[in-house]
């Protein structure tokens, strides 16, 4: 037997592929929710920015729900609406426009990208899944297959987490989803499936089915207009898997897409029963002290210190009030010598650990911490000059802090 199945056996039916194809297209032109980027993905006569327009709602969606993508597209297509737009505006201002949707790496690397191609590639978007994935960083397999089929025509397929969930069920695959032999068939499936024709609206009806009716739970399983070839759905119906596949064609016994014999089939969670995935780590437990130094500004409104974290790493180069990461487990009285120390260093003079005043705590979630804000807050009476050597620092207003590239998380502080 091969070392694992070929993807033929998934889907090796032609007849049965054909009438999935036109199933799936036929409900996504009367289904599908009107977005502004599939507006400009089928108005926009210049290839160049069809291509942007789709790029930046894919990077933007990733792992965001629609619903909070759709403002912020607009205000960012609205201020850059083409690349070389995009390739002359500031870090700062990609940070503040991003500032609220999370992830922002993925913001600083669509700039690096923009600038790219207008520097390096004569400001030609690549046409290719191929070149997309090579030619411009941040853009991996699923997005460069995303913009090729649906700005370029390319009958390529993609695979995100909702064409994961359609297609395990689709095909009882059992195995842990996350895999690197579930995602290679994944992928060979979707490539086998994509419409030639219309390879971009296939592929956006597969997302599409995903996200509104092949949801994790409780799925609209009668609304499927798919559910004929859905294995899963028939083995809810009737109680028993689909009859065992010629051993030439799949590995019986030791299948890689199986479920494993330690987790059978649950017939109380019908098709939900896929996919399935590795349990994920628990997050990180942090606890970080942060201070809201406060002043009388010149025009009698209140201001307040915000300082821009480093380049790299969580939040990079967003603004923050001062911060210091805590040790677990650290008494209220250690807290609050550790920040006034850390203030010292910031303001040049003594700060008293007894002059901090404790407002409570924050618990923000991030994808892999828990972070846990210990709020504090200090009114400075005199004018403070700040070290010119430490991180860039300034004093806002409360209308210029909700304007600047702070994250969700400082919002609550």
């Amino acid at each position: 037997a091969p070392a694992s199945p070929p993807a033929r056996h998934l889907f090796s039916d032609p007849a049965q592929v054909e009438a999935l194809r036109g199933n799936l297209l036929a409900w996504y032109d009367r289904c599908k929710r009107d977005l502004p980027w599939r507006a400009l993905a089928v108005t926009e006569p210049d290839a160049d920015r069809r291509g942007y327009a789709v790029w930046v709602s894919e990077i933007m969606l990733q792992q965001t729900q629609v619903a909070t993508v759709i403002d912020y597209y607009n205000r960012w297509m609205q201020k850059w609406p083409t690349l070389q737009a995009l390739a002359q505006a500031s870090l700062e201002e990609v940070n503040e426009l991003w500032a609220g949707l999370g992830y922002y790496s993925r913001g600083k690397r669509l700039q690096e990208a923009a600038r790219k191609v207008v520097s390096e590639l004569a400001g030609r978007m690549p046409r290719t899944a191929e070149d997309l994935q090579k030619l411009l960083p941040g853009v991996g397999r699923y997005t460069a297959g995303a913009i090729a089929s649906i700005s370029y025509g390319q009958a390529t397929g993609v695979v995100d987490g909702n064409v994961i969930r359609v297609l395990c069920r689709l095909r009882c695959i059992g195995a842990d989803s996350s895999s690197p032999a579930v995602i290679d068939q994944l992928w060979d499936m979707a490539n086998v499936l994509v419409d030639r024709s219309r390879p971009g609206d296939f592929n956006q009806a597969l997302m599409e089915l995903g996200a509104t009716v092949c949801v994790p739970k409780a799925p609209l399983c009668r609304e499927c207009p798919v559910k004929q070839h859905c294995q899963a759905w028939c083995r809810k119906l009737f109680g028993k898997p689909s009859p065992v596949p010629d051993v030439e064609d799949c590995c019986v016994g030791d299948c890689p897409l199986c479920p494993p014999a330690t987790e059978p089939w649950d017939s109380s969670l019908g098709v939900t029963n896929f996919p399935r995935k590795a349990a994920k780590k628990p997050p990180r437990v942090m606890r970080t002290a942060t201070c809201v130094l406060e002043r009388r500004g010149c025009h009698g409104a209140s201001e307040y210190l915000i300082v821009q974290r480093p380049s790299s790493g969580l939040l990079a180069g967003l603004w923050e009030f001062p911060s210091l990461p805590l040790a677990q487990d650290l008494q209220e009285e250690k807290e609050r010598e550790e920040l006034a120390h850390h203030l010292q260093a910031w303001m040049g003079q003594p700060v008293a650990a007894k002059g901090l005043q404790f407002i409570g705590e924050v618990v923000h979630i991030f994808s892999h911490i828990h972070q846990t804000y210990v709020v504090y807050s200090l009114h400075l009476d005199g004018d403070v000059t700040l070290d010119p050597a430490l991180s860039p620092s300034r004093w806002v207003t409360e209308d210029e802090f909700h304007a600047s590239a702070v994250s969700t998380a400082m919002k609550k502080v």
